[in-house]
């Protein structure tokens, strides 16, 4: 099953590309399903069919293309109802308002995380060869693919821990406090949803699983796109194109347009040098916006021409660990458009911590890696490599200073 994932900056036109995209793959003869995480859905609107017709279950626009808006206030309900119950009852202990209780306990940006629980159904359900998913704008997409990982750090550390104290403290801790605590069916709530959060990672980040950037040749544009490669590489996920959308086509005899053409071109050589190496499609500029299922399969097709708009890149994704010939390990991890003073680097028991401006990534070392001693650490041509080395190896001093000083070498 492939899946691909589109997002970029809100208005380049992301939406309209990831429905054309589904619409080909579907003419294709491919069981297809579009779904949009998007708080702000549009496909239906892309798709011309009335709103009224799109609800939380797959419905059927064309042959083999089926449609789905995911209906987050109920996947919120569903897996957020326990702890939700659980945390109604404290605040109504300590007196709060009903009404503004509803509220504090409703956690900003859930349901779009949730949302992503229902890729992972469907994705389990066995029905689809091809899942495009339109993401939300790039800011909050980064955000959605981050959590997944950072809860569940969080929750393999503390919630046996705060299980075992509140079931060992339950009563005591009930009278002293005059609110009741939590159940083992809340603890089994949270930890489902961390499970099937986990699962998403795992998903999205596998091998038939891809991001595709849509963007505009604006400066702008382009240096938000930059930074959600990078940040996108951090946590695992491969992106495989970009599309330039909105691209002027040439016209000598107006000297307006004539303008913005060379404005755009300037932008399109800046973009062929940071995305070299992986696909990099364009589109012209329409005459009328692209609606209706033929309409975006045209618009696709015109604007992946003969390329496979469902190939899965060669070569290696944005992880991978090597071993070199003295017995070394050396873990590779993609930073793209990143040099040496934008990366700290800590080594934290088994993990391995990344930070690369405000993002921030815990990796967890394999077995065979955690036994062993970070002896360097480098970015050379847009990668990150640290070099691991058995405990009982001795390496020379400056190796050491190399890799316990502070931005990664």
């Amino acid at each position: 099953m492939r899946i691909i994932l589109f997002t970029g900056k809100g208005g380049v036109g992301k939406s309209s590309v990831a429905a054309g995209t589904a619409a080909l793959a579907a003419a294709a003869g491919r069981r297809t399903l579009v779904i949009s995480t998007d708080a702000a859905h549009s496909l239906a609107d892309a798709y011309q069919v009335p709103a009224a017709a799109v609800g939380p279950d797959p419905i059927e626009v064309a042959p083999r293309l089926h449609l789905q808006q995911v209906d987050a206030q109920l996947r919120f309900e569903q897996s957020w109802a326990e702890v939700q119950r659980y945390l109604l009852t404290v605040l109504d202990a300590a007196g709060m308002d009903p009404v503004a209780a509803e509220e504090m306990t409703v956690i900003p940006g859930a349901e779009e995380v949730l949302a992503l629980l229902e890729v992972r159904l469907q994705a389990r359900s066995g029905a689809w060869e091809v899942i495009v998913v339109d993401c939300a704008p790039t800011a909050e997409t980064l955000r959605l693919l981050a959590l997944p990982e950072a809860l569940g750090w969080y929750l393999e550390r503390l919630l046996p821990i705060q299980r075992g104290l509140v079931k060992a403290l339950r009563p005591v801790l009930t009278r002293a406090a005059g609110v009741p605590m939590p159940h083992d069916s809340v603890f089994d709530a949270i930890t489902r949803l961390h499970d099937e959060l986990d699962e998403v990672h795992a998903l999205l980040s596998g091998p038939t699983a891809t991001v595709r950037l849509v963007l505009t040749p604006e400066q702008v544009v382009l240096a938000e796109a930059r930074r959600a490669f990078t940040s996108l590489s951090l946590f695992g996920y491969r992106v495989d194109g970009v599309v330039a959308n909105r691209v002027f086509p040439a016209d000598d005899a107006d000297p307006w347009r004539a303008g913005w053409v060379a404005a755009q071109a300037a932008v399109l050589d800046r973009v062929q040098q940071s995305f070299a190496g992986i696909a990099l499609w364009h589109s012209e500029y329409q005459p009328g916006e692209p609606v209706g299922v033929e309409g975006l399969r045209a618009f696709a097709a015109a604007l992946y021409g003969t390329d496979d708009p469902l190939r899965l890149p060669s070569g290696d994704g944005p992880f991978r660990i090597s071993r070199t010939d003295r017995g070394d390990a050396v873990v590779h991890l993609a930073l793209p458009f990143v040099s040496r003073a934008d990366v700290d680097l800590a080594r934290n028991g088994d993990e391995l911590v990344v930070t690369v401006g405000s993002a921030r990534r815990l990796l967890t070392l394999p077995a065979g890696l955690s036994r062993m001693s970070v002896a360097a650490a480098r970015v050379l041509d847009g990668e990150l490599q640290v070099r691991f080395t058995p405990a009982d190896h001795d390496f020379t001093p400056a190796d050491h200073d190399q890799a316990t000083s502070r931005g990664a070498r």
